[in-house]
């Protein structure tokens, strides 16, 4: 009985045995697997902070690309810009200078557009000439179309700022009485801008009007010889008064009338330089009028003045 229980004891004890020998391997399988699903963690997070890091610098790398792109836009877009600047500040310059091929000739001429608009302060009254006793009103009011209804005024000064281009295309430099329809400018200070901005040259525009509507053509004034203010200045007026009617009619078609004296023309008497006044034509004329109000036909009578302009300084060579 004794054997048997302590054989029982014994095989007892090695069953015990075998399981602790069994739960202690399961135990360090136990540890072995965590170990191992330690690593994988730790992997996967490295992986994912990798994969962090690569998705950051992406986004890093768009925002560089995107800010790039801005810049090369901006750098574009001021290039353009800068590009539009030069252009403009270039057809400003086109503009305002002669064309290459068409360079100033060093001759300075004066254009005076006769009268001025209602809207002028016109009053007072000046000398004849330099030192005259005799006076004449400032201004004077010139005449108007009878058919079209348009004031000298304003024809005077659509005919002489078209002159004054094409005197510049052909290298004048042009001084300008007037630009506008309301500055009052009175007779002698029409001369004097002319003797002061060194112009060689005046020329006076005009149109004519007379109570007979069948007076019609064009014609230049001059003073004579026996002026007692500008006579020395009679020849050299004649010449250029002759080369502008000659000019201008031949371009125009319109009726010449030649050149003639005048002595009491204050505008005329007070300048120091050669000078005419060309009366177009007379407003007073239907076809004198309505011809002069012809755009194509005012582009006639601009290269006609600026040819006989032209013409005069040839001759004065």
């Amino acid at each position: 009985m004794g054997i048997i229980f302590g054989s029982l004891i014994f095989v007892l004890a090695a069953v015990l045995a075998v399981f602790a020998v069994a739960g202690v391997q399961k135990s360090k399988s136990l540890q072995q697997e965590m170990k191992r699903m330690d690593r994988q963690i730790n992997k996967m997070q490295k992986t994912s902070e990798s994969l962090e890091e690569e998705l950051e610098a992406l986004k890093e790398a768009k925002r560089e690309e995107a800010a790039g792109a801005g810049q090369d836009a901006g750098r574009a877009e001021g290039a353009q810009a800068a590009d539009a600047q030069e252009a403009d500040v270039q057809e400003a310059d086109a503009q305002e200078a002669p064309p290459a091929d068409q360079k100033s000739n060093g001759r300075k001429v004066a254009i005076d557009p006769g009268h001025q608009g209602p809207g002028a302060d016109t009053g007072g009254t000046e000398p004849l000439g330099p030192g005259s006793e005799e006076m004449k009103d400032k201004f004077a009011s010139g005449t108007q179309g009878v058919y079209t209804g348009v004031p000298e005024y304003e024809l005077t000064l659509a005919v002489s700022m078209q002159l004054q281009e094409e005197l510049k295309t052909r290298g004048y430099e042009v001084i300008m009485t007037r630009e506008d329809n309301d500055t009052a400018v009175s007779n002698v200070e029409r001369a004097q801008i002319a003797a002061e901005n060194g112009a060689q040259i005046l020329v006076r525009i005009h149109a004519d009007g007379s109570e007979d509507n069948s007076a019609n053509g064009a014609m230049t004034m001059i003073p004579s010889a026996d002026n007692p203010y500008v006579g020395q200045l009679h020849e050299e007026s004649s010449r250029l008064g002759e080369e502008i009617i000659n000019a201008y009619c031949q371009a125009t078609g319109i009726k010449n009338n030649g050149v003639r004296l005048y002595d009491n023309m204050t505008g005329i008497n007070w300048s120091t330089v050669p000078v005419t006044i060309l009366e177009m034509g007379f407003m007073t004329n239907q076809s004198d009028d309505e011809r002069m109000q012809d755009p194509e036909m005012q582009k006639n009578m601009v290269q006609g003045i600026a040819d006989g302009i032209d013409a005069y300084f040839v001759t004065a060579q």
